[in-house]
């Protein structure tokens, strides 16, 4: 049988992660419900490795599952079918990553993404009005894949000083949201990022590169990397260097 799940009134501060639900329990991972959705309680719990998810009718539900799913920049498999993508994208001058540009697109087109028997609605309206006020106040970034003038895919994320945390993408157009994962771990990789937060385990994601760690292991890094100086949110096409050889070629 499940334990006590703590309520938050708005201002309490979260419960330690390690207090989630076990295996043993139905929802494994379920910190705490209520609280709110501010920027500041939003920072407090990405800053101990908390982050909201809950459908339409829920309350708030704060989760800080173990094990956890990251993807360590390092290890990004760069796949044969996406090194091509990349290529082309590369030197074509009517493709481009732009970063920040759209937030409020991405956001809302994440939202809508049909996701394998789910509609996407985690991202309810109240998560909308919510990030969109975290990437106003500097926390929350969007990558973008814009072609011929157009978005096409992208994802969005939260950082905090070098801790980034992955929260969703979508696509518009093939590899498109692949190819802003690209861009993403090579700022990362640039600027001395080591892990981007995936918290929930997919095929897909392993398929790129991600794994699990514990949650130990990842809250000592969050503890450590945001507390240094935070990443320049920015992509210049050089970037690609730290994915593709300068003189790559589709052969």
């Amino acid at each position: 049988m499940s334990a006590s799940l703590p309520w938050l009134e708005p201002d309490d501060p979260f419960p330690a992660p390690e207090c989630a639900w076990d295996e043993a329990t139905t929802a494994p991972g379920l910190l705490a419900a209520g609280g709110s959705l501010r920027v500041q309680n939003l920072c407090a719990a990405y800053a101990q490795g908390t982050f909201p998810w809950y459908s339409t009718g829920q309350p708030v539900l704060w989760w800080a599952p173990d094990p956890r799913m990251v993807l360590p920049v390092a290890e990004f498999r760069l796949h044969r079918s996406l090194k091509k993508t990349l290529q082309v994208f590369r030197r074509n001058p009517e493709c481009e990553i732009r970063i920040d540009h759209a937030f409020g697109s991405v956001i809302a087109a994440c939202a809508n993404q049909p996701r394998g028997g789910q509609n996407g609605t985690w991202i309810v309206p109240e998560m909308v009005a919510a990030y969109t006020a975290l990437h106003a106040a500097g926390h929350a970034h969007s990558v973008e894949t814009w072609v011929r003038g157009e978005l096409v895919g992208g994802l969005y994320c939260v950082a905090l000083g070098r801790a980034v945390f992955g929260e969703s993408m979508f696509a518009h157009a093939t590899d498109a949201s692949k190819i802003a994962l690209a861009a993403l771990v090579c700022i990362c990789r640039r600027q001395g990022v080591t892990l981007v937060d995936c918290q929930q385990n997919t095929r897909h994601l392993a398929s790129l590169g991600a794994r699990e760690i514990s949650r130990s292991e990842f809250l000592t890094h969050v503890a450590r990397a945001s507390q240094v100086a935070p990443v320049q949110w920015r992509f210049e096409p050089v970037y690609w260097s730290e994915m593709l050889p300068a003189t790559a070629t589709t052969a």
